[in-house]
């Protein structure tokens, strides 16, 4: 009974460590997702520090490959130190995506006062010029979003664009996509998007940032199991050294 379950241990620990880097591969995704989103939505969110979680579970996408490589190795040769090597990293590793999920929680509550502060400075910064990277990250977002102005589009008529150009229209980013015709006039708002940007900008915003927490979550409770599995083969090792093998020719450390 004994060497069934340290054997189904081993044969699980293995399969963690397979499981490790695909780990590192999607986590490193996630990662990267957080930082070219953040890239486009950065004028309406200038909190760089909103970014840390995304650079530690990057970091812990890269260290798990490394985890899943001596894993293999130390439960393959049944090696008492590299076992103890791989619990030790794994539990710091851990407690570093706790600290992710923390980070990210709190990040996630100043999403909506960070975003309520930038967004009408870069809508009164609005030129409607192409070079101008505010002008660019606003039909962007109006575009990607399906949304115009900050609560709706009467928003525009408060900008300083707006009085410049005296036109009476709003952006033609505020257009409905479906319509070819249309000319950002305000005589025809059902021509316009009619949801405002700001909480769009937040949701996605709270989006991304849960993508980062549910990740963490995830991985970190097969790193529960992994470091679980690692301490019985363990334990196993140092009461009865001379158990048998999961793969003929292991050494014992």
């Amino acid at each position: 009974m004994g060497q069934c379950g340290i054997t189904s241990s081993k044969t699980v620990l293995v399969f963690l460590n397979l499981i490790f880097w695909a780990a590192a591969g999607i986590l490193c995704y996630v990662g990267a997702y957080v930082f070219i989103t953040y890239d486009d939505y950065d004028h309406f969110f200038e909190d760089v520090y909103t970014l840390i979680p995304a650079v530690i579970i990057i970091a812990v996408g890269t260290l798990l490959f490394i985890i899943g490589l001596i894993g293999c190795c130390a439960t393959i040769r049944e090696s008492r130190c590299g076992l103890a090597t791989f619990v030790i990293i794994l539990l710091l590793v851990f407690i570093t995506e706790v600290v992710v999920v923390v980070l990210g929680y709190i990040y996630r509550a100043k999403v909506e006062d960070e975003v309520d502060h930038s967004i009408r400075k870069v809508y009164n910064g609005y030129n409607g010029t192409n070079p101008d990277a505010a002008s660019r990250a606003i039909d962007y977002v109006q575009r990607q979003l399906r949304c115009c102005g900050i609560h709706n589009y009467s928003d525009w008529e408060n900008t300083v664009w707006f009085k410049q150009t005296k036109n009476n229209s709003v952006p033609l980013s505020c257009c409905k996509a479906a319509l070819s015709n249309c000319t950002g006039s305000l005589t025809r708002p059902m021509d316009l998007y009619s949801e405002g940007c700001e909480a769009l900008v937040v949701k996605k915003l709270q989006e991304i940032m849960m993508y980062v927490i549910w990740a963490a979550l995830a991985f970190a409770a097969i790193q529960l199991l992994g470091m679980l599995c690692a301490c019985i083969v363990l334990c196993r090792r140092s009461r009865d050294p001379a158990y048998e093998l999961l793969i003929a020719g292991g050494t014992y450390a």
